[in-house]
């Protein structure tokens, strides 16, 4: 089992030192989802939620929320990021149920990687569409968030799911 890097001496928390990594492109792909009704479903691809256009604003927020990580993960570098996107697509599950697939994708040059990023992007993106449709119906669900991909540092420390 690998020895936590986290952790002091005391078994307290600390911040990594990444000094000494190669400053090399790192990649990160995360995924979340909702599930909404059919109404919402209708509302939001018609624009007709009152508080805006909801892919819209959670495109925005998920970028927000990827340069602001370090601010809000306690252990996470403060990261140069050099691009962020999110995308969004639907399935319909059932005839009243609806699904809105999220993902980000993530990039930078520099010392450590940025899979904390992407993950808090696609999480921020499925908090706002609820956000901005919980007046309609609190029973929206969000599903699995998880990483989908990470590349860069040592190739030993590639990931793909």
């Amino acid at each position: 089992m690998k020895k936590l890097t986290h952790i002091n001496e005391e078994g307290r928390a600390k911040m990594v030192d990444v000094s000494d990594k190669p400053a090399t492109v790192r990649t990160a792909i995360a995924h979340s989802s909702i599930e909404v009704n059919e109404f919402i479903y209708g509302q939001i691809m018609n624009q007709q939620i009152k508080k805006g256009d909801v892919l819209a604003v959670a495109q925005v927020a998920g970028i927000m929320a990827a340069k602001r990580t370090w601010e809000i993960i306690p252990m996470c570098h403060p990261i140069p990021l050099k691009a962020i996107d999110l995308s969004f697509s639907w399935k319909q599950e059932e005839a009243q149920k609806w699904i809105l697939e999220i993902q980000s994708t993530v990039k930078t040059i520099g010392h450590t990687g940025v899979e904390m990023e992407a993950l808090t992007a696609v999480s921020t993106a499925a908090l706002t569409v609820y956000d901005m449709c919980k007046a309609i119906d609190k029973g929206m669900v969000i599903g699995k968030t998880y990483l989908v991909e990470k590349t860069g540092g040592t190739s030993s420390q590639d990931y793909k799911r």
